[in-house]
This record gives C-alpha cells, structure tokens and sequence, in this order.
C-alpha cells in the first residue's frame, strides 16, 4: 500500500452529500408536473378526480419547499438520513395522488422510481434500500387500495393480472435501475478519489525533482554577495599590520566565505549533472533506476535489451514514468517466485518495456477489472481462495493512469501453459519520447545562454 493510500479516508466518510437546493428544484419541476396533470385531466380531458384532494397534496410540496428555501441556505449539504427523510416524503406526497387518481392504474406510477434513483446516487447503500422498501410498500398499498381512475362514463377496472404486471414492472425497476444508478455513481466516486491520489503522487514526485532546481537557484543567488565577502575580507587582509589582534578573525572569516563558495560549486555542479540526466535518460538506465530497489530481495531480475533497429531509445527523466514502471515492478517482484525478467524492445518506431514473472498470474475473473480503482484482490490460479493483495487497490490504477500520460498503453496478460506468471507490455510510440528530448534540449539551450549573461556580473 502506498502512501497515496493509505492517507485516503474510506468510502462512506468520502461520499458527498445532497445539496437541499437540488432537492427543491427537482421537488419545483415534481410540482409543476402535477400540477399539469390534474388541470389537463380535470379541465381540459373533463376527467371527474377529487380536485381539491390533489391541488392540496401538491401545495403541501410547494410549501414544503417555501419552508426549505426560507429557513436553510440553498448551498446546505445534507447529511445522509434528513436527505432520505425529504426523499421518503416525497414518496409519500407521491403515492397519495396515485391512490387519489387510480393507484397503480395511473401511468404516472412510474414516477416512484425517481425518489429511489436520486437515493442511489447519492446517499449511503442502505439508506437506498430503506427508501425502496418504503417504494415496494406503497405499490403493493397502491394495488389494493385507491380511487377509480378519473374517466368519463364507467369507471375503469383493468383487470387483476394487469394490475399484478405492473406491480411487478415497478419493483423491478426499483431494484434493478436504483442498483445500477448506485453502481454508476459508485464508480465516479471511486475514479474521482483514485485520480485524486494519483495527483497527490505525481505532485510528490515532480516535487523531489524540483529541489535540484532550488538547489542551483540559490547557489547562483548567493554567488554575488559571497563574491563580494570575499573581497572585501582580501581587501581587509591586505590592509592590517602586522601583529594585529583582528588578523587572525579576518583570516577565519576569509576562509569561511572560501568554504562556503566551495559549497555552492559543488551544488552547481551536481544540478549541472542532475540536468544532463533530466534532459537524457536512456531506457537502459530507466530499468537500472527502478530494478536497484528490488536487488537483493530473494527474487532475481534478469534485464534484457533488445535493439531490433535504431539506436536506443533515449527520453526525458519523468517522475510519473518512473512512478509507474516502479510500481509494476514492485508488484510482479511481490508475486514473483524466483524470477522477474524485464525486457526493454526497441524500434524505429516503438519502444516497449516487457515485466514478466514466474508468480501464479491474473485470476481469469480479475484480469479485465485490474486497472480499475478498488482492484484489490489478484488470486492465484490454483490457489485455494486466498488473498494475495491488499489495500485500496489504487496501485496498479495510478502506475496505469501516469503511464498513459506519456502516451503508453499497458496490456495485461499470462504465460501460456504450461508455464505460469504475468506479463505487463508497456508500449510508446518512438516519437513521443524524442519530442519530449528534443523540448528538454531547447529549454537546456534556453537556459545555459541565460547562465552565460549572468556570468560576467557573478565574477565581479
């Protein structure tokens, strides 16, 4: 588990809440609506309904929201169970018109999903299941007891079985759209969070990559007045006579503004250095990079490098490329056996990096889901049921969305029978990584013509 993981909070705590005013303006446009059916049906289709029945179950949701808009601020977050008691009430504002109106005869019937779907969205699992149960009981109310449907002449009477089809067509679209609204907002939340801690590691990264950068911008800050410290302790040297007491204070103090410029070449030096690795790093001293950490760990990693034509590939020193190929390492060094063999292919056209290992491989079930935030669990074939990972399961998810930056494609798969372990194929294509060198060249050229006008005042 990394440290983007780990400083997550779970899922429930991460959930966002309602906004009241969301819920106001879908009760207006609920409102609105009804008010639109009861006054087409009543005076245009002259359809007999209990009016004044209806037109009061519709004021009492505007009031409701009069109420709401008076007396709470319309940027309210609502906690998770007074969300679902205005849901709830909406159900139940719902059901009273249907049962005044023909019950589950109404074609508007179907409107008692939308409480549920909203529900499912939003608010925590077992809130939805509450909201639906309240659903399942007021259709199963609703299919026994009501009013006729408003109708000129007889009443209308659909038969039983009609009335049992459509009992059954509602609760089934409560069960399956509330799980698949829940479903689809699950997911959003999860790639919002998991793409949020993959900023957090890139940020660290690029971070640790600008210190060298500060490094060499205080050492030319500070180069000038230690320059000029300098001089003037010469100066003062030169002009104290012999056998004099602060002699001896001047020279410490000469000797120490040396030092101290010592220092600050020395820094100059090594971000010189550091920036002639930023600008090049070819693929060879990539895999060194990631491979050096996991030396030493009982597992072998056998490196290969295979020039099908071109010269090697040779790109800028990326924190986030680094971060990704890191972590497949680490992980297929975790699940490896004895042996992890990484294999650098290279063409004129493309560059690919190949991670395999000797471990059990993807579960059949999990190898299309791996990739996804949450993907914690990667059973071994042949295993007896165990769990060989843990955490939030954002490792592979973040290795794969910093990849895929660079315009890498990661392909997932195992070795065939009868050999066993995974294969990660990480495939760029050749020019994204000579761009990138030849934008690092300019901004090096850019930089040493500005280092070069600043000397002369340096010196002085």
């Amino acid at each position: 588990m990394t440290m983007a993981e780990e400083s997550l909070p779970s899922q429930n705590a991460n959930r966002p809440r309602l906004k009241l005013d969301t819920l106001v303006r879908l009760r207006w446009l609920a409102v609105a609506g009804q008010t639109a059916a009861v006054v087409i049906v009543r005076f245009w289709l002259d359809f007999p309904m209990p009016l004044g029945f209806c037109l009061g179950a519709i004021a009492l949701s505007a009031w409701l929201n009069l109420f709401l808009k008076i007396r709470y601020p319309s940027s309210l977050r609502l906690k998770g169970r007074t969300a679902a008691l205005l849901l709830a009430y909406d159900v139940l504002q719902l059901s009273a018109l249907l049962y005044l109106t023909g019950g589950l005869q109404n074609p508007f019937s179907i409107l008692l999903i939308v409480p549920v779907m909203v529900s499912a969205t939003t608010l925590d699992p077992r809130l939805t299941i509450a909201l639906g149960a309240l659903v399942l009981g007021a259709v199963s109310v609703l299919a026994v007891f009501h009013l006729p449907l408003p109708w000129t002449g007889e009443p209308i009477s659909l038969p039983l079985t009609y009335v049992a089809g459509v009992w059954v067509a509602l609760v089934s679209g409560v069960f399956f759209m509330g799980n698949y609204a829940f479903r689809v907002a699950e997911e959003s939340r999860q790639l919002a969070e998991a793409l949020a801690a993959t900023e957090l590691v890139l940020a660290r990264e690029q971070h640790l990559s600008a210190l060298d950068g500060l490094a060499a911008a205080a050492a030319h800050e500070l180069g000038t007045p230690l320059a000029t410290i300098a001089l003037v302790t010469k100066e003062l040297q030169r002009e104290l006579p012999e056998g004099s007491p602060y002699a001896e204070d001047v020279a410490l103090l000469r000797s120490q503004s040396d030092r101290c410029r010592d220092i600050l070449g020395k820094l100059t030096s090594m971000s010189t250095q550091t920036d002639q690795h930023l600008d090049r790093l070819p693929i060879s001293h990539l895999i060194a990079e990631v491979v050096e950490p996991h030396q030493g760990t009982g597992v072998r990693i056998d490196v290969r490098l295979v020039g099908k034509s071109g010269p090697e590939p040779v790109g800028r020193r990326n924190p986030a490329v680094m971060y990704g190929v890191g972590n497949l390492l680490e992980n297929a060094v975790d699940f490896a056996e004895s042996l992890v063999e990484v294999s650098a292919i290279w063409t004129e056209d493309s560059v690919s990096l190949v991670i395999a290992d000797d471990g059990p491989g993807f579960a059949p079930d999990v190898i299309d889901h791996i990739g996804e935030p949450y993907v914690t669990t990667r059973a071994p074939s042949g295993a007896e049921g165990e769990e060989r990972a843990g955490g939030l399961g954002l490792g592979f998810f973040i290795a794969k969305t910093l990849l895929e930056r660079s315009q890498a494609k990661v392909e997932l798969s195992n070795r065939l029978q009868p050999a066993h372990g995974a294969i990660v194929r990480i495939d760029w294509p050749r020019n994204a990584m000579d761009r990138e060198l030849v934008k690092d060249a300019a901004r090096t050229e850019a930089r040493e013509r500005d280092e070069k006008g600043r000397r002369p005042l340096a010196a002085t």
